[in-house]
């Protein structure tokens, strides 16, 4: 940790785990640093105004107010600095994020579903396609509305509170609520975008340290909002590959019908029909 960055690191924010955040954490001391030499700068100055212009030395008013033209310059110049660090770098990097995704093929892409209290994360399985989604099979089992019917989500990962990603690679989510706004952030990955009811908001970040990291909601979307939290597990290229296996298994398991109603139903395809009985 840099000498600069200690004011972060003071004011909480937790260390950056994705590759562009570097950047985010530059403007941030920047600007911890200019507000609390302004900040210190101000607080001088009131004071030796308290001093220089109290009562007891000025018992009369005067009224011609201000000769001097520092106060002019120096606002000039505090006017100056918050444009250069809004029109060089915070524009900049916001629309570097907003319009340079990664290729597709190159990118992880996930379809994360906020709802009161909970995230769901959708990744598709290994031919790549994901499924159909529609509101009319939402339920408790079926939290993204995924259409069973569908051949290309057969194979499709739904997950609820935990989002598994690799580490270098980068990571596209489309985000989408079924209820209010939410907002999805990722603090240590400095990245957050809101989920609005009938939009798809995409968001990217490459993660470049494996660990677990919060993710939580930064809109307040209603009384269990503190509460509406999940995880973000940053995976080793082989550990990834097996939660995909481990997931893709579990998948299939709660897709086939059970032992025993498969026993069941070979039974009863294996027993002839009774004959009809002569009167019948």
């Amino acid at each position: 940790m840099s000498s600069l960055a200690l004011i972060n690191e003071f004011l909480g924010q937790p260390p950056n785990a994705s590759s562009h955040g570097y950047q985010i954490d530059h403007i941030l001391e920047f600007c911890h640093w200019f507000m609390g030499a302004l900040f210190l700068g101000w607080s001088a100055f009131f004071i030796f105004v308290l001093i220089r212009f109290r009562r007891g030395r000025h018992p009369a008013a005067d009224h011609h107010g201000v000769k001097s033209g520092v106060s002019t310059h120096l606002e000039f110049s505090v006017v100056l600095i918050e444009a250069v660090l809004l029109l060089g770098f915070a524009i900049p990097l916001w629309a570097k994020r907003v319009n340079q995704f990664p290729p597709g093929k190159e990118a992880l892409l996930v379809h994360v579903v906020g709802q009161q209290f909970s995230w769901n994360f959708h990744l598709p399985g290994p031919d790549g396609q994901f499924g159909r989604r529609d509101v009319s099979f939402l339920s408790n089992s079926n939290p993204i509305g995924l259409d069973p019917n569908d051949p290309a989500g057969k194979d499709d990962i739904v997950t609820a509170g935990e989002l598994h990603v690799p580490v270098d690679r980068p990571v596209i989510t489309e985000l989408s609520s079924k209820d209010v706004i939410h907002d999805f952030f990722l603090p240590e990955m400095r990245i957050a975008a809101d989920a609005i009811p009938g939009s798809l908001i995409p968001m990217w970040f490459t993660p470049i340290k494996t660990g677990t990291y919060e993710v939580i909601c930064g809109q307040l979307c209603g009384l269990g909002h503190s509460g509406m939290k999940g995880t973000l597990v940053v995976d080793t290229p082989a550990d990834y590959q097996t939660w995909l296996k481990e997931r893709a298994e579990l998948a299939g398991s709660q897709g086939a019908p059970p032992a025993g109603a498969q026993k069941t139903e070979n039974k009863a395809a294996a027993t002839p029909a009774p004959s009809p009985s002569p009167g019948g």
